[in-house]
């Protein structure tokens, strides 16, 4: 008998007969995108920064100018404001909206149909010139007659257009998130005897608050922005005040600029406040959040710390 030599196999050291080598696949696409971006972000931010005509030197004058703040401070002022009164109304009218009514459901949509319909600048210059039409105001009340002309305001007729305009818009994310709820929950309420009002206090709206927020948040960044345009009536918002500002030393850009660099200083901090409250109202509805940037650094620099302690090795 011949005995058959036996197959001898060889491994490398450290390595078994199922282990294999994972190679991550590779995008060159995309480092060419990233680098192309990159070229044309450089060659932009030193065109900007070398190009003498935007007069950096005025904007660092005026950034911090007192008339400048006041009107942040007015802008800021009309934006709670009017955003108040907008989900405040968008509140009542969503819910009119889809009342079993029909004369009801008709005037909230109209009253959407009306305000999303025309422009909001038109709107402003009519609450502004209201007093042509209704020179006094009585309220309907025997015996009370105001001056009109004391009554809107460049102030109260921008509230009034800026407010009246959001609440339509408002109305129609309410009426979203509200439908987004499954409609058992609502019966089942009913079923245990709880009326409608509290059904939608207590249930229907809290679970609509995670389709409500995110839109609203855009609405408020929107808002901000929007209050631009109650200059034409003279309100001394941040823009109106750079206006003052450059029609009496002829620097258009650079004050143009500086409006344009506080816009996006606040529009950045109310982004940031969107994005937490997001994430507040979105904890019932994801099992898992992504990290915030915050997470992410801190985990960084305490995976970090460990591999210094242990001398580079998990």
């Amino acid at each position: 008998m011949t005995k058959t030599p036996e197959k001898t196999t060889f491994t490398s050291p450290g390595r078994t007969r199922d282990h294999y080598t994972v190679v991550k696949a590779k995008h060159p696409g995309r480092w060419v995108s990233a680098a192309i971006i990159a070229v044309f972000a450089v060659l932009m931010a030193r065109s900007v920064a070398t190009n003498p005509r935007f007069g950096w030197e005025t904007v660092g004058l005026y950034l911090r100018e007192v008339s400048i703040v006041q009107g942040i401070a007015v802008t800021l002022e009309l934006t709670a404001v009017c955003m108040a009164i907008g989900i405040v109304l968008g509140v009542v009218v969503a819910v009119l909206r889809l009342s079993p009514n029909p004369v009801v459901r008709t005037a909230a949509f109209a009253y959407v149909n009306f305000f999303r319909g025309t422009p909001v600048l038109v709107q402003l210059l009519f609450w502004y010139n209201l007093a042509a039409l209704y020179p006094t105001v009585s309220f309907g009340i025997p015996g009370v007659a105001l001056d009109a002309n004391a009554i809107i305001t460049p102030m109260f007729a921008a509230i009034l257009g800026l407010g009246l305009n959001q609440g339509a818009y408002m109305s129609e994310i309410v009426r979203a998130g509200i439908l987004s709820v499954d409609h058992g929950q609502v019966e089942a309420a009913g079923a245990l005897g709880i009326n409608k009002l509290q059904t939608m206090r207590r249930i229907v709206l809290p679970q609509a608050m995670r389709v409500i927020i995110p839109p609203t948040g855009n609405e408020t960044i929107g808002m901000l922005k929007t209050t631009a345009l109650v200059s034409v009536i003279s309100v001394p918002e941040l823009l109106y005040s750079s206006q003052i500002i450059y029609a009496r030393n002829f620097q258009t850009i650079p004050l143009l600029m500086v409006a344009s660099i506080w816009y996006i200083v606040v529009t950045s901090i109310l982004s940031i406040g969107q994005y937490y409250l997001e994430r507040r109202f979105a904890k019932g509805g994801q099992r898992n959040l992504p990290l915030t940037p915050l997470q992410k650094l801190t985990l960084f620099f305490n995976t970090h710390d460990r591999l210094a302690r242990k001398g580079g090795k998990l």
